[in-house]
């Protein structure tokens, strides 16, 4: 087996980090751009699904273009495009702009993801262990510095100065993975001859279903769970932040040692396992009689939920005769469309019931990710590549 620790490895996690750091500022930036326009809450929350739907239209044109090109340079090129995507919207002078910056930011946001989750599953392959869940645990740790800094650089700096600095230090973490990143030719070399770019076989939809029965739990946690703590369960303002902080803090550090129990266990297991633990956090969540209660299902809910999307991905990057951009530009694609539809179902149910009953039925979606895990075996541990490439790649830090 190679070593832990590779340049590869090691420039496809500054690849995740980057991308999450520009994320975790540009939340920061997202009431400042309502206050500069003028922008009232449902007008706002349009503006936000513009950037989601750049995001699924942008994710299945990616995955065709590392089918051709392969995911180093796809990887390449959409980092660099991204770059000044949040600089864009910052400047943008009134809505229609900023309409259009927002839909191309969220577009290179989705091509990005793809192509990095690509070269990721190229990396595992190459090196014969997982390193999936690292890769996201570092995309939450870029999306922790870029919150965490923002308020001090909008106070230092300003609101554009921000924008541009944000840009600059994404800039430095993509100059540094470029020469590392593991080169690829293009899947379709390995693909069936003759077969689509997007064919009938139901195995990669079904993993996209996996995909988004576990991103919706994770969604509702993050849109839903301190209104339910306080509107529920008596929670002051304090005490309700807690349930998300808990829940994203055992979902890093489960990240983090991810790819060592899948390594371990296996790909099956450690989904199955997960799953059962994400469905009793959950239930916890929806019966908790108490603030403690309801936050410790949250930090449970966070340890099972951890681990599904990163072994959905690699799943889908190595299907058998599918190009490993295509088949993860369809999982993506339907993990992330949850993430735009669910909070409004949520909020409508939740406005006919509770946030409790919610909470309540979302073990129903994890059932069916326990009954779909055995599609997991597509994600265990390949022995690594032999040619001189990957050794190359591979070798160690």
């Amino acid at each position: 087996m190679t070593p832990y620790i590779t340049r590869a490895r090691t420039a496809v996690s500054l690849l995740f980090l980057c991308n999450g750091f520009v994320i975790g500022s540009w939340a920061s930036q997202i009431p400042l751009l309502a206050l500069r326009l003028d922008l009232s809450e449902s007008l706002l929350g349009l503006m936000i699904l513009v950037f989601g739907l750049g995001s699924v239209t942008m994710m299945p044109i990616a995955g065709g273009r590392i089918a051709r090109a392969g995911s180093r340079r796809v990887s390449i090129v959409t980092s660099l495009l991204f770059l000044p995507a949040l600089p864009a919207v910052v400047l943008a002078p009134d809505l229609a702009l900023a309409a259009i910056a927002l839909f191309l930011f969220g577009g290179l946001t989705g091509a990005m993801d793809v192509a990095m989750n690509a070269n990721a599953v190229e990396t595992e392959k190459a090196m014969g262990r997982a390193i999936m869940s690292s890769c996201h645990a570092f995309w939450s740790l870029g999306g922790l510095l870029g919150a965490g800094l923002s308020g001090l650089a909008l106070v230092s700096v300003g609101v554009v100065g921000h924008a541009f600095l944000v840009a600059m230090l994404a800039g430095i973490m993509i100059a540094l993975a470029w020469p590392m990143l593991h080169h690829d030719q293009g899947s379709t070399a390995n693909a069936v001859p003759g077969r689509k770019l997007l064919p009938m076989t139901p195995l990669p939809w079904l993993i996209g279903i996996v995909a988004l029965f576990s991103m919706i739990p994770e969604g509702a946690v993050l849109d839903w769970g301190a209104l339910y703590l306080s509107r529920e369960r008596g929670a002051d303002l304090a005490l309700s932040g807690y349930g998300y902080a808990a829940f994203s803090l055992t979902m890093a550090v489960m990240r983090f040692a991810g790819d060592l129990v899948r390594d371990r266990f296996g790909a099956v297991a450690t989904l199955r396992a997960c799953a059962v633990l994400a469905m009793a956090g959950l239930i916890v969540i929806g019966y908790a009689d108490n603030i403690i209660l309801g936050i410790a299902g949250f930090a449970l809910a966070g340890i099972g939920i951890s681990n599904l999307v990163p072994i959905a991905f690699s799943a889908a990057g190595n299907l058998p005769g599918l190009a490993a951009g295509v088949g993860l530009s369809i999982v993506t694609t339907m993990g992330y469309s949850g993430i735009l539809v669910a909070p409004s179902l949520i909020g409508f149910i939740a406005d006919h019931s509770s946030l409790g009953l919610v909470f309540r039925a979302m073990p129903i979606l994890l059932a069916v990710v326990l009954l779909l895990s055995g599609l997991a075996r597509h994600a265990e541990r390949q022995s690594p590549r032999q040619d001189g490439k990957a050794t190359q790649d591979t070798q160690e830090m």
